[in-house]
C-alpha cells in the first residue's frame, strides 16, 4: 500500500488529532512511497532500525519515535546516525505516542489490563489516559506484584503495604507516575504505572495506596504488538514485531 494511505489509515485509527503530546505523531521521516514491510518496536534505537535495514522493510512503526519537545533540535551524534540510517535507506519512521497509550483496543492500558485480566471501567488524567478498574478477583498488593512479574517477566517495585486488600486498580503505562494523586481521588487502592519517582514513594506511605513501578519498556511493548497483528490481518501488510532488551 502507499505510505500516505498507512499513514492516513493509523491517524484515523488512533484519533490523533484528539491529543496534544510532546512529539509529533504519524509521520516522522518520510522514506519510499510503496509500503510493504513494516517493522513494530517499542522504540525508534539505533538498534531498531539497523534490524529495519538488515531486514529489508520499508517502514517503522513506534511508540516512542522523535524530535521530543524540549530536545535540542540539532541534527548531530546519535541523532545524527540515526536519521542517516533511516534516510539512506529509504525507510520510513511512523511513530503514536499518546494516541497509542489510549486506544480503547489495541492501547498500552487496553493491553495491558487484558494482560492482566483487569476490567477497565472508568479513566482517569490528563486526557484521560489513566484507565481505571477491578481485578478478576480482590486479592492484596503483593499478590498484584507476583502475578505481574509471572507475566512480565521483570520484577516490579512495589512500595506501601503489600496486604493492602485491592479490589479497584488504577494503570497508566509508561511514565505516568505523576497522575497518582488524581489515581487515588479516583478510587484507586493500587496504582501502578512504569517508573517511580522519588515523591512518589512519601504519598504511597502517606496515603495507605500501594504503588507499583513495573517498568517503562515492560508495560509498553503490548499496544505497538497489538497494532503490528492489526496491520497484518486488517491491512495484509508484512507487520512483524521485535522486542529488543530494555531493562527498564
Amino acid at each position: 500500500m502507499q505510505l500516505i494511505e498507512l499513514q492516513t489509515h493509523l491517524d484515523e485509527l488512533l484519533d490523533v488529532a484528539r491529543f496534544r503530546d510532546y512529539s509529533p505523531n504519524g509521520l516522522q521521516v518520510e522514506g519510499r512511497a510503496e509500503v510493504r514491510r513494516v517493522l513494530c518496536g517499542v522504540t525508534a534505537s539505533q538498534a531498531l532500525v539497523d534490524c529495519a535495514v538488515e531486514g529489508g522493510f520499508d517502514a517503522i512503526l513506534v511508540h516512542h519515535g522523535y524530535f521530543w519537545r524540549g530536545e535540542d533540535g540539532r541534527i548531530t551524534g546519535i541523532r545524527k546516525r540515526r536519521l542517516a540510517s533511516l534516510l539512506r535507506n529509504d525507510i520510513s519512521l511512523l511513530a503514536y505516542h499518546l494516541p497509542l497509550d489510549a486506544h480503547p483496543e489495541l492501547g498500552n492500558n487496553a493491553q495491558l489490563g487484558r494482560l492482566m485480566g483487569w476490567i477497565g471501567d472508568g479513566r482517569f488524567g490528563e486526557q484521560d489516559l489513566g484507565w481505571i478498574g477491578r481485578p478478576e478477583h480482590a486479592c492484596p498488593a503483593a499478590h498484584v506484584a507476583r502475578s505481574l512479574a509471572a507475566r512480565l517477566g521483570r520484577e516490579p517495585m512495589l512500595v506501601g503495604d503489600p496486604e493492602r486488600p485491592v479490589s479497584r486498580v488504577a494503570w497508566c503505562t509508561g511514565g505516568a507516575q505523576g497522575y497518582f494523586e488524581q489515581a487515588i481521588s479516583a478510587g484507586a487502592d493500587l496504582y501502578l504505572s512504569g517508573e517511580i519517582s522519588e515523591p512518589t514513594v512519601h504519598l504511597a506511605r502517606e496515603s495507605g495506596v500501594p504503588y507499583i513501578a513495573a517498568g517503562h519498556h515492560a508495560t509498553e511493548r503490548y499496544g505497538i504488538h497489538a497494532l503490528a497483528e492489526h496491520l497484518r490481518q486488517c491491512l495484509a501488510l508484512d507487520a512483524q514485531f521485535v522486542d529488543l532488551d530494555n531493562p527498564v
